[in-house]
C-alpha cells in the first residue's frame, strides 16, 4: 500500500465521519445533542475542567457509535446467512454505545440540571461577550462546519483540500476579522490581513482552488465573525 500524506490521512478520517453522519440516524442525533450541549456549556460559561468533562463525554459517545457502525458493517460483510454469534457481537457493540450514552447523561445532569438557572442567563451572556476566547471558539467551529457543509453539498474536493469553498481562505479571513474586533492595534490588524491575503493567494497559485472558491471562502470567513460580533453587541 502506498504511503499516504498527513493531509490524505486527515481527509480520509473526516470523510469517514461525514459518511457515518450521513448514513446513521443515531449519529446525526448524537451530533445534534453534542452541538447543543457544547453551545449550552459555553453559554453557561462552564469552568475549564467542566468543559473538558463535557467534551470527553461527547467524544466517548461519538467514538462508541462510530465503532459500533464499523463493526456492524464488518460483520455484515463476513456473515453468510444468520449467525447467532454475529447477533451477540452486534448486541455487545450496541451495549457499548448505551453505556457511553448513560455516562454522558449523568455528566450532563451534574453540569447542567443541578445548576441554579434563575438570574443566570443574563450574566452568562455578559461573560461570553467579554470573553474573546469563547467567541473565537464559536466562530472557528461555525466556519469549519460551513466549509465542510459546502464541500458536501457541492460534491467537489476533499474536506481539507480543494472544493467549494476554500477552507484555508475562510479560516485565514475569519482570524483576521476576529482580530479586527478584539484589538485596537492597527499593526496587528494590517499584518493579519496581509497573512490572510497570502494564504488565499497561495491556494490560487498552487492551483488547489479556483478564484470563486477562494472568494467564497474569504467572504464566508468574514461574514460569520461579523454576524456573531454584531449579534453580541
Amino acid at each position: 500500500m502506498k504511503n499516504r500524506t498527513i493531509v490524505q490521512s486527515f481527509n480520509s478520517a473526516i470523510e469517514g465521519i461525514i459518511y457515518v453522519v450521513k448514513t446513521q440516524r443515531n449519529m446525526r442525533l448524537h451530533f445534534l445533542i453534542a452541538v447543543l450541549a457544547l453551545m449550552l456549556g459555553i453559554h453557561l460559561n462552564l469552568e475549564k475542567i467542566e468543559l473538558l468533562l463535557l467534551v470527553v463525554s461527547i467524544c466517548f459517545v461519538i467514538l462508541a457509535e462510530m465503532f459500533n457502525t464499523a463493526l456492524e458493517m464488518h460483520t455484515d460483510l463476513i456473515a453468510d446467512g444468520y449467525n447467532p454469534m454475529i447477533r451477540i457481537i452486534k448486541d455487545i457493540s450496541a451495549g457499548c454505545v448505551l453505556i457511553a450514552s448513560i455516562n454522558a447523561i449523568i455528566v450532563g445532569y451534574l453540569l447542567f440540571l443541578s445548576r441554579p438557572w434563575a438570574g443566570h442567563i443574563a450574566s452568562s451572556i455578559d461573560k461570553i461577550k467579554s470573553s474573546s476566547w469563547h467567541v473565537t471558539f464559536i466562530i472557528l467551529i461555525l466556519v469549519l462546519f460551513f466549509v465542510i457543509l459546502g464541500k458536501v453539498v457541492f460534491h467537489k474536493g476533499t474536506p481539507l483540500r480543494g472544493g467549494m469553498p476554500s477552507g484555508h481562505a475562510a479560516l485565514a479571513f475569519a482570524i483576521w476579522t476576529i482580530i479586527t474586533f478584539v484589538t485596537t492595534n492597527d499593526v496587528a490588524m494590517a499584518l493579519t490581513f496581509v497573512l490572510a491575503f497570502l494564504v488565499a493567494r497561495s491556494r490560487l497559485s498552487g492551483k488547489i482552488h479556483n478564484f470563486w472558491e477562494v472568494l467564497a471562502g474569504s467572504v464566508l470567513g468574514i461574514l460569520i465573525p461579523l454576524m456573531i460580533f454584531q449579534s453580541l453587541r
